[in-house]
């Protein structure tokens, strides 16, 4: 407990070694912190120069256009004669599902209702787009009962299907009729004027479609080229719709029919020729051009769609390769240590700077405009527009987009060149650190076990010099030149101290026998001093010094003795119940109980040494033992140990003495014991360890007395026998491991 509560009051303050190399090699990420905003800061002055390069090169190509009126009015016919249908411009390739949501975002937004209330049975929402000349169309029809053609039918009307009408590149007036037997794929055909028949009897190869079926009806996807329409794209889209599959007659047709006082066809919208024309002959590379008139129409572009671009992908064969991974891969982490927030959201605040729409809006206002943004597949552009003029008036704008990654390129390249080769050493430095702090913290320990070796558990010597980092020529190597110098210095000053009492007793025993010669030789001839308290006190004297020097002597020499004696197989509770029956002969002021077993008790000891030991316990209880109260002596076998316990009533252990009072010179009697120096229960230490044991001393449960008990190995397998008697209760003088007792 007063270990604990030391270490508590105490403690060890600060990291080790590994860790505070470890935390100052984190100063080295400052590196790889500073390139990256280095980074950026490039990155910010490219694309401003760039936006601005952009909306000059979209103001110059805006003067080619300013009063030319013309190029956006080259439609056919004069267009508000006619109902429009307008074919959106799609980016990327479509796939034919049934669904338009690979159309692009914000295409819903686009969709227009025909039919009866545009809403009811029957009515369909048409949306239309254009991509490398084919016109896309989407039908998405609202039908309660949906009827799939018979092919055992020839009439094409007695089903569900769409019609198409139009004028063709020749002039004449062309059907078709797109039916479906069942969700899939659309079949297309050639139809009569009646549109009950087909004028052939094969499909129309060049019309593709596919039908999907919903809760609420059905939805047809398909294209056809723009070649079939001629060049003035008159138009028409009609959806019959049968619901009653026995009678199979078309029940409602609902169709793109023109506002009143229009005519009678619908007409496609599509991109100018000649503006696009103009802009390919201007010979940009690696931008995309679009011009758009003032009602927002796509009339001409040029360039790779950006949906469709993609930067730069490296070689992942190379290291650069493996490098530019590596950089994108981090660089969410780096962007958000460098920043503070993520690259997500920077670059979902750059896009709400202004979306495209917004620099169109703009724009077409009057207002020249630049942004940055991020598309759909996160790639990044750069969007300038300018407005086109005509008579103070805004006709359309010129958009000059360019992917972020072709302008950043080069410069990227080379920064996460320097950034990677940044971490890697980093890295390599940690490795190289970690790989040092381990190594120094290893020798600090392989040093700190073999000093703590060097000294046993009681203070004794058991080397005289150290053998790691003796050769080391660092600090560590110095320390441990130090250490070992200190210990060569203690075994030497240990040993002097070991053989004083031998010296001791050599030079002490020739003047005290002489003196006691001469004590008794005066008390001979001078018979009247003979019984003079001097004399008596001097004789007392001589016994007690030379009893000192004896006691010191048999300890000093004692480890040495037991080495050279040998053990034999004793019956130990045979030699306790003869001892302690010797001992109430010896002693009879005092009372003896025994304790043993009913069977013999073997151990390999010296039984000389045993008993030296048990002269020890008994002198220790006989001198702190209550007047009036028993000594008892226990033996208690277990399957491989004997324990001899010796108890007496009297003054309890204090909590304070622990393990020392085993130790060499260590009494806690008064000050009238004078002849007791602290090796009694220092020598029953010795002997104990000497046999494998050990020994402890322990409060009595009741804290009536004290216990010591001694235990030693046993040298048979049989089953325990506890002793006769009671056993004795014992509870530890502290809360460390119970090793206290009274010294003598």
């Amino acid at each position: 407990m007063a270990a604990a509560l030391a270490k508590r009051l105490n403690p060890l303050r600060g990291p080790r070694i590994g860790t505070k190399l470890m935390l100052l090699s984190l100063t080295l990420l400052v590196v790889p912190w500073f390139s990256y905003r280095q980074l950026l800061e490039m990155e910010r002055l490219l694309v401003q120069g760039q936006s601005q390069a952009q909306l000059l090169t979209a103001e110059g190509i805006s003067t080619l256009f300013n009063g030319r009126e013309d190029l956006f009015n080259d439609l056919p016919v004069t267009i508000e004669d006619y109902e429009s249908l307008f074919a959106h411009p799609l980016e990327g390739n479509i796939r034919l599902d049934g669904r338009y949501d690979d159309w692009g975002e914000g295409i819903e937004d686009r969709l227009l209702s025909f039919g009866p209330a545009t809403s009811g049975d029957g009515a369909f929402q048409l949306l239309l787009g254009e991509r490398a000349g084919q016109l896309h169309l989407f039908v998405q029809v609202t039908d309660s009962d949906i009827v799939y053609r018979d092919p055992e039918y020839l009439r094409l009307d007695t089903a569900d299907h769409v019609r198409l009408s139009y004028i063709g590149s020749d002039g004449e007036d062309g059907r078709i009729g797109l039916v479906f037997a069942e969700p899939g794929v659309v079949t297309a055909y050639a139809m009569d004027g009646d549109w009950r028949f087909a004028t052939a009897g094969t499909a129309e190869a060049d019309v593709l479609g596919f039908v999907d079926v919903g809760e609420s009806g059905w939805s047809m996807e398909f294209r056809l080229p723009l070649d079939r329409l001629g060049s003035r794209r008159y138009f028409g889209v009609s959806v019959a719709d049968v619901d009653d599959p026995v009678a199979r007659a078309p029940l409602k047709l609902a169709q793109t029919l023109p506002k009143a006082g229009k005519e009678s066809f619908n007409l496609i919208v599509l991109r100018s020729p000649e503006v696009l024309n103009i802009i390919e002959g201007l010979g940009y590379s690696g931008a995309r051009i679009l011009v758009i008139d003032a009602q927002q129409r796509v009339r001409a572009e040029t360039g790779t769609p950006l949906l469709d671009a993609a930067g730069p992908s490296p070689d992942e064969s190379n290291t650069l390769g493996l490098l530019h991974q590596g950089f994108e891969a981090m660089r969410p982490v780096l962007h958000r240590l460098s920043t503070f927030e993520s690259l997500e959201t920077e670059r979902s605040g750059r896009s709400d700077e202004g979306t495209a729409a917004d620099i169109i809006s703009a724009t077409l206002a009057g207002r020249p405009a630049a942004t940055r943004h991020t598309l759909d597949n996160q790639l990044e552009v750069i969007m300038a527009a300018h407005p086109i003029v005509s008579k103070d008036a805004v006709i359309g704008t010129v958009v000059v987009e360019q992917n972020i990654d072709d302008i950043l390129s080069f410069q990227r390249e080379a920064l996460e060149q320097v950034i990677l080769l940044s971490v890697a050493a980093l890295i390599a430095v940690f490795a190289a650190l970690l790989t040092f702090a381990g190594r120094l913290a290893w020798r600090i320990r392989q040093l700190r076990r073999e000093a703590s070796a060097a000294i046993d558990q009681h203070g004794r010597l058991r080397a005289s010099a150290l053998r790691s980092e003796i050769d080391s020529g660092d600090e560590i190597g110095d320390l441990a030149r130090s250490f070992s110098n200190t210990l060569s210095k203690l075994h030497q000053h240990n040993h002097f101290l070991e053989n004083m009492p031998r010296t001791l007793r050599h030079e002490i025993n020739n003047p005290l026998n002489t003196l006691s010669t001469s004590l008794q030789n005066l008390a001979e001839e001078s018979p009247d001093v003979q019984d003079s308290k001097y004399l008596a006190s001097a004789k007392n004297g001589v016994i007690r010094i030379g009893s000192i020097v004896q006691n010191l002597s048999d300890a000093a020499n004692l480890e040495e003795s037991l080495k050279a004696e040998e053990l034999e197989v004793v019956d130990i509770q045979k030699l306790l119940e003869s001892y302690v029956a010797n001992c109430a002969a010896g002693h009879r002021d005092c009372e003896f109980v025994f304790r043993g077993l009913r069977e013999p008790a073997y151990a390999e000891v010296s039984d000389y040494r045993i008993e030296q030991l048990l002269d020890k316990i008994i002198d220790n209880a006989i001198d702190f033992h209550r007047t009036g109260s028993p000594i008892t002596v226990q033996l208690d076998a277990q399957r491989d140990y004997l324990r001899i316990t010796v108890a007496n009533r009297g003054p309890i252990l204090p909590d304070q003495v622990g393990k020392s009072v085993f130790d060499s010179m260590v009494s806690n009697r008064g000050p009238h014991n004078r002849l007791h120096f602290g090796l009694g229960l220092y020598v029953v230490r010795i002997i104990a360890e000497h046999h494998g044991g050990f020994v402890r001393a322990l409060n009595l449960t009741d804290n009536s007395g004290v216990a010591i008990m001694v235990q030693l190995p046993r040298t048979t397998v049989a089953e325990p026998r506890m002793a006769t008697g009671p056993e004795i209760a014992v509870k530890a003088a502290s809360a460390s491991p119970p090793s206290s007792a009274q010294a003598s």
